[in-house]
């Protein structure tokens, strides 16, 4: 009765616009509805971060998660068979039609499934969240609710406690949005797991040397505005899109609702410290 209550009230919680706590297998993270672009800003203010540094999404369900990208690409779908629901973040171009503003994302939106059932029951209800890890930026990600309120405090309307997280590993990040898949963040998810998925994939080493061996001077013009990764606290996984429509935005019942209309081609960035 505990746990149905405390996820009915987080439900609406989220539907009011307001930030909610919630577990997951990797770290415990704060969400709003991704639809809602001022609960988003509120999610943004309460970590201490710019629209410089947008958060990823987690859905319920892998059918929530096609409806919100443009295409998984070539390996999206292999890697979402391989480790759905788990620690693994996929960066991909994001449906065009989508009314959402999640910040400066430049058309793309990082997304997961977590392997956490009490965070999958609420996103069933909620439909797609913009979820953070639950921190302050700059600080470490708390692992239990008692962190997380510590940082947060009454920027939360909800906590729901799942225990302590599964692990502090945050998810592994892969970049779909090229031909090649693109390792942004070594996470929970062995590097050499996801190359026996994908079979190539590029490393921040690989990228720091031209065709020649020799330390690549600047970037191509394919390479400009991809996610950078960093070591600060700058984050699924992602332009400036036009502030949602009142118009057309009957949701699906999976919850996705529609968004805004895709960037530029370039990409948003990544940090360590950011769950999702």
């Amino acid at each position: 009765m505990e746990r149905t209550r405390g996820i009915a009230e987080a439900v609406s919680a989220v539907r009011r616009g307001e930030l909610v706590v919630l577990p997951t297998d990797t770290v415990y993270g704060v969400g709003v509805d991704a639809f809602l672009a001022d609960a988003v800003q509120k999610l943004l203010d309460a970590k201490g971060r710019g629209r410089d540094m947008p958060p990823p999404v987690l859905v319920g369900s892998v059918r929530a998660a096609t409806a919100l990208v443009d295409n998984l690409g070539t390996y999206g779908q292999d890697l979402v068979d391989e480790f759905w629901p788990g620690a693994l973040t996929l960066v991909c171009r994001a449906n065009p039609n989508l009314m959402w503003d999640l910040g400066e994302t430049k058309g793309t939106v990082a997304l997961r499934m977590p392997m956490h059932d009490l965070a999958v029951e609420l996103l069933k209800e909620t439909g797609p969240m913009a979820v953070s890890s639950a921190n302050l930026s700059g600080r470490p990600a708390a692992r239990d609710v008692e962190e997380a309120e510590k940082m947060l405090g009454d920027a939360v309307s909800v906590y729901l406690d799942g225990g302590v997280s599964g692990h502090a590993d945050p998810s592994t990040i892969v970049d779909l949005t090229g031909s090649v898949p693109r390792l942004l963040r070594a996470g929970a998810i062995p590097e050499d797991k996801i190359r026996s998925v994908v079979g190539v994939l590029l490393t921040e080493e690989d990228e720091a040397y031209d065709d020649a061996g020799e330390p690549a001077d600047a970037p191509s013009g394919a390479e400009i505005g991809k996610p950078s990764l960093t070591k600060g606290d700058g984050a699924h996984t992602q332009d400036a899109p036009a502030e949602p429509s009142s118009e057309g935005t009957e949701r699906s019942p999976e919850g996705t609702g529609p968004a805004g209309p895709a960037g530029a081609a370039a990409k948003p960035s990544l940090t360590k410290d950011d769950e999702k």
